[in-house]
């Protein structure tokens, strides 16, 4: 039953896009838009589309505008109480598909999350406690949710109805599954051959470790969501990661050979470090959307310093800035590449989405603060903004005495040694006070200058070592 697969390249000078070419083609001389799937194509968003003769033969027409509405859903394993940035082309898939009329389904896998994905996994991995996965699982949904209030407060101006939005955890159903039913049922649908010919399975099978029964079931439990999903939900179209096709194909036989209907599987591409790992919990370099995890500014940051060879393909991922827009933010980038244009307009773009306005007002104070000694920013911060800034630096409450100079402060914050070294370490200037050097360390401490208005002192020694006083009864 399984069909071939149909690789889409994306961009505008990656080749060919087979059938989706042909189809955007005869749109445009019969006077149609762009549909859904040409115009993330060409934004590079969709990678793969799966199966390939019914995709080709169906698919675009059935995602053109002014088509009865699909609904397309993405699945998020709560292995984790927060989703990060690894997760993010998966939802802007989800929200491009809203975007185009098309109603979309979020589900949380508190229940596939205690078996775990073995996708490009070398080892099994660490088993989750049920209590443990539904709090992760509350984590994700309360982010899921606030990545689609952003999206529809912030950018969405209207130009058409905004598909429906749902958030659904497949504890509800696979919890209630019996064993044996599904067994009998969609277990009797699946095929050996299919699940052990894939070469994650090959390779994990042929290991020393192996793969475990509820490893090997994985496939098999996403493609029930699938089947699921379609006959609750009206579902067609599964989202995912490249490194999902397998599961997706797993869907697509079981909702096929059950229903008899078709339906369809699209990839986005898997976002990767400069070194080629992809990002994540597991590699241990996660960019998290969860502020409590990864901070406004440090979002921010993440995208102001990607390189120039990577930010005009991210503009394209990860807003919704027409592609005309950024070839004018590109073209004034060469132009003007120290102002790091590009780089800017993407860290706000994507800080907006994930944390919201007031995030990214948070993330551009920070910056003031840190970047350009701003003493502006510093003073307008938050008590909750100081401690995300400078997250692994000394944060000291004191009590401003009477008399106090610049000396007693860094000896009371244990930021200099005691003796003559740290006398000198301030007349040589390696002393500074929200941004301003203090060579003498007799300076008695003034309220408004050593002291911001919000009760804080910023004391920096040296280049790089920080310290935050927050000061008592002012």
């Amino acid at each position: 039953m399984a069909a071939p697969r149909l690789r889409w390249r994306c961009g505008r000078a990656a080749g060919p896009w087979g059938g989706l070419r042909r189809v955007h083609q005869q749109a445009q001389r019969a006077g149609g838009t762009k549909g859904l799937l040409a115009a993330q194509c060409e934004r590079g968003l969709f990678q793969e589309v799966f199966p390939a003769q019914s995709a080709e033969e169906q698919l675009p027409g059935l995602l053109a505008p002014g088509r009865p509405p699909l609904t397309a859903y993405c699945g998020f394993d709560p292995t984790a109480d927060s989703l990060h940035v690894g997760h993010l082309l998966a939802v802007m898939a989800l929200l491009h598909f809203q975007r185009a009329g098309h109603n979309v389904i979020a589900v949380v896998g508190g229940a596939t999350a205690r078996l775990g994905d073995p996708s490009g996994r070398a080892k099994a991995r660490e088993p989750l406690a049920a209590e443990r996965v539904r709090a992760h699982a509350r984590g994700l949904r309360a982010g899921l949710r606030r990545l689609f209030d952003n999206h529809r407060q912030l950018f969405w101006a209207g130009g058409g109805p905004l598909g429906q939005a749902a958030l659904l955890d497949n504890a509800g159903w696979l919890g209630r599954q019996p064993l044996l039913d599904f067994a009998c049922g969609a277990g009797g649908r699946l095929r050996m051959g299919t699940l052990l010919s894939r070469q994650g399975c090959q390779a994990r099978l042929r290991s020393a470790e192996g793969m475990s029964l509820a490893e090997f079931l994985y496939p098999a439990l996403q493609a029930y969501d699938f089947l699921h999903l379609h006959r609750h939900h009206g579902c067609r179209v599964q989202l995912g990661g490249a490194d999902q096709m397998g599961n997706i194909m797993s869907g697509y036989e079981l909702v096929t050979r059950v229903t008899g209907e078709h339906v369809f599987g699209i990839t986005v591409p898997l976002i990767t470090s400069t070194t080629g790992d992809k990002l994540g919990k597991t590699a241990g370099n996660a960019v998290w959307l969860n502020r409590d995890k990864t901070s406004p500014f440090e979002l921010y940051q993440f995208f102001v310093r990607q390189q120039d060879n990577i930010v005009e393909r991210y503009l394209k991922l990860f807003t919704f800035l027409p592609l005309e827009e950024i070839d004018h933010i590109m073209e004034m980038h060469a132009k003007e590449p120290e102002k790091w244009g590009p780089q800017k307009r993407l860290a706000a773009e994507v800080t907006k989405l994930v944390h919201g306005r007031e995030g990214l007002e948070s993330a551009k104070r920070c910056t003031k603060a840190l970047y350009y000694s701003s003493v502006e920013a510093l003073e307008a911060m938050s008590d909750q903004e100081l401690q995300e800034l400078f997250r692994q630096v000394p944060f000291a409450e004191l009590m401003l005495e009477p008399g106090m100079n610049v000396l007693d402060l860094c000896r009371k914050a244990n930021a200099i040694p005691n003796g003559p070294s740290g006398y000198q370490k301030i007349t040589d200037g390696g002393v500074s006070i929200n941004g301003i050097r203090e060579t003498n360390p007799e300076t008695v401490l003034v309220v408004g200058q050593h002291i911001l208005k919000n009760g804080v002192s910023l004391l920096r020694i040296g280049k790089k070592n920080y310290y935050v006083i927050k000061w008592l009864q002012l």
